[in-house]
């Protein structure tokens, strides 16, 4: 680099970097530094993580305080649609997920809509459509007793968009049922009291009613039990 480009070269590194070098010396050039950028990805993650946490709270809140929800108005109407499925109402819960729908962002409504599917696949039981509703959901799928209980109570009790037929299939599987189980507790009850000299067609009938509710009850109760226990599991 001949003398005069050396002069200029240091003349247009001052102007750059704002100051003048000393007579007859070389000036080192400073690397200019940008402003560290701000960590969108971190404050995405506590955003998300927040929302998260607004969720789980709703879950605890009332259907009334669910209704009147405004900030997470998407995440309300989908837990809304998930109670009414568990009370197989299949209508109501579709008409909260649709809400739900259209209140939430673009990138939440496929989430939304899977739920919609296994939520809707529980209320109408299906139990096929739910099993692989809930793996699109990326969560466990149904025991094969669930699925088998699920499928025996559309048997008995078909939604309401099942035809005539459906509903007089399952009042004929409902009476039948009874009558079965009325014979069980008719026999235990029997066999019970053969050694007490037996008991007649009328009070055998109605004790071995009282032992197959006894036996509801508590199978009803053991159900109970174990629903609370995977719910408390899952939050934990």
């Amino acid at each position: 680099m001949t003398p005069g480009e050396d002069s200029a070269w240091q003349s247009h590194a001052s102007h750059v970097l704002g100051h003048r070098p000393a007579p007859g010396r070389w000036a080192p050039v400073r690397t200019l530094e940008c402003p560290a950028m701000a960590p969108k990805q971190r404050q995405v993650r506590i955003e998300q993580r927040g929302g998260i946490e607004a969720i789980q709270a709703l879950e605890q809140r009332s259907d009334e305080e669910l209704e009147a929800e405004t900030k997470y108005k998407a995440a309300a109407m989908a837990i809304l649609g998930a109670r009414a499925s568990e009370r197989f109402d299949a209508d109501t819960a579709r008409s909260y997920f649709q809400r739900a729908i259209a209140a939430a962002r673009p990138q939440e409504r496929m989430q939304i809509r899977r739920m919609a599917d296994a939520s809707l696949a529980l209320a109408e039981r299906r139990a096929g459509d739910l099993k692989s509703a809930v793996e699109r959901l990326g969560q466990a799928p149904p025991s094969k007793r669930q699925l088998f209980a699920l499928r025996a109570m559309g048997l008995l009790v078909p939604p309401s968009s099942a035809g005539i037929l459906a509903r007089l299939r399952g009042i004929l599987l409902i009476i039948v049922l009874v009558i079965v189980l009325l014979a069980i507790g008719l026999g235990l009850v029997e066999l019970i009291s053969l050694p007490f000299g037996g008991l007649g067609l009328a009070p055998g009938i109605l004790l071995g009613l009282f032992v197959v509710i006894a036996a509801l009850a508590v199978v009803a109760a053991i159900g109970r039990r174990r629903r609370s226990r995977a719910k408390s599991a899952a939050g934990a």
